[in-house]
């Protein structure tokens, strides 16, 4: 099988001998079957001859057989030397990888060992210290716990005697507040706090009179932040109706439906008839602006106002007032503050703006000077290059004497005519050529 599947060629070679035979027996018949006696001869020659190369070629593809066979035998003899090398090389390597990991084994387990005894030694040191950590705590938990339960039983003690006291207090709190008076001056104080909090000094009046024909007098008045040189106020009042609010609030605590509501009723009622009184008395356009404002002086009673169903949106449709407690008040108020803010910046806006036309004017105005300041440049200019070139002739003159006297010094000059005066001739050539040089000018 190996002699097969390593000799193609020689099979290769005796399948072109077998069809060249063919071949020429073929061309003989059909030579043999058109020629005579001589072509029979002829036809025995060729076939010696095809004979002849067909056992050289049959010898040649023996030979070629051998040689194939011989290679094919060392190939095998290298392949089987080659491979037993591999093997020898892979039984030495494994040797060596088992060798190295039996070695990694030993080592690895005696650093989980030794890893193992630190940790157990970590574990029971961290739980030493957590023990001893953990009773510390827990004694001074104890402690401070204990010491927190006589401190609240102290203070305890201590709040039932304010409450004690409160409670006096918030009798003579009811006995003040059974005064009307009394009421409306706890309200206005508290929205005059508010004022004095949100808004800027001298932006509102107290007690100010709207009408000139009434002594009727609003508690607060706010200034608005607009243009004008009366500006508009707005009118502010405090209403604090306790009655109806006591009622309300009595008869929530006793679970009675129907005195709820007619305690719900009376407040309306009271609302109704205050926000009318306020739009009588303090909305006066143009003195006023087109809407007041009625403050409750508690959240709780702006609360109840404001759960009966329309009350507010009708009071400030009909009668233009607007319910505020003490929660709103701030943030309408900061509003007008926020105006006044607006105002202040409009007003610096023009100052700026006055400020940048003056600035242009002045821009201007230097910018004539300095027109001046350069046409008084160029003329300076021009008279300090005449000044140059009146001083080079005055050097050139000079340079001129000095060469004249130097002539005058060696012995074979000209002696001067008399009545030449070479200074005067030259006085006379400086006054001809400063005339000449100032007539272009």
């Amino acid at each position: 099988m190996a002699d097969l599947s390593a000799s193609p060629v020689i099979w290769i070679g005796l399948l072109c001998a077998v069809l060249s035979c063919l071949v020429s027996f073929i061309v003989l018949r059909r030579l043999s079957f058109m020629g005579g006696g001589q072509d029979a001869e002829l036809l025995g020659r060729l076939c010696v001859m095809m004979e002849r190369e067909t056992a050289a070629r049959m010898a040649e593809n023996e030979a070629q057989r051998a040689r194939m066979a011989e290679i094919e035998r060392a190939l095998s003899n290298r392949f089987d030397q080659r491979h037993q090398e591999l093997t020898e090389t892979f039984n030495r390597i494994a040797r060596m990888m088992g060798r190295d990991l039996s070695e990694m084994r030993v080592t690895q387990s005696e650093s989980l060992r030794e890893m193992a005894e630190e940790g157990r030694r970590n574990s029971d040191e961290l739980r030493a210290a957590v023990n001893e950590r953990l009773h510390e705590a827990v004694e001074k938990q104890m402690q401070t716990s204990f010491q927190r339960v006589l401190e609240q039983i102290g203070a305890m003690q201590k709040a039932m005697g304010e409450v004690s006291a409160m409670t006096a207090q918030v009798g003579d709190l009811k006995r003040l507040f059974s005064n009307v008076k009394t009421r409306g001056g706890w309200g206005e104080a508290q929205l005059r706090t508010i004022l004095d909090d949100v808004l800027p000094a001298g932006s509102y009046d107290t007690n100010r009179r709207l009408r000139d024909d009434s002594r009727e007098v609003v508690e607060f008045a706010v200034r608005m932040p607009v243009r004008a040189t009366v500006p508009p106020v707005l009118a502010i009042d405090s209403k604090f109706p306790t009655e109806a609010y006591e009622r309300l609030l009595q008869a929530v605590e006793d679970c009675n439906p129907d005195a709820e509501r007619a305690a719900r009723r009376a407040l309306e009622t009271t609302l109704r008839i205050e926000a009318r009184k306020i739009a009588t008395k303090y909305i006066v356009p143009p003195v006023t602006v087109e809407f007041a404002v009625l403050y409750l002086p508690t959240d709780g009673l702006y609360a109840e106002v404001a759960r009966i169903p329309g009350l507010l949106d009708e009071i400030g449709r009909t009668y233009r007032v607007i319910v505020m407690g003490p929660g709103l008040m701030p943030a309408m108020l900061r509003t007008i503050h926020l105006g006044y803010v607006t105002l202040a910046l409009e007003r610096r806006t023009d100052d700026i703006a006055r400020l940048l036309g003056a600035t242009r004017q002045e821009m201007l105005r230097m910018d004539g000077v300095l027109e001046k300041l350069a046409r008084n440049a160029s003329a300076m200019s021009s008279s300090i290059d005449e000044a140059r070139r009146r001083t080079g002739l005055v050097s050139r003159r000079l340079r001129e004497l000095d060469v004249d006297t130097q002539d005058a010094a060696t012995p074979d000059s000209v002696p001067t005519p008399p009545g030449t005066d070479a200074q005067g001739d030259m006085t006379a050539r400086w006054g001809q050529e400063g005339v000449a040089g100032a007539a272009p000018r």
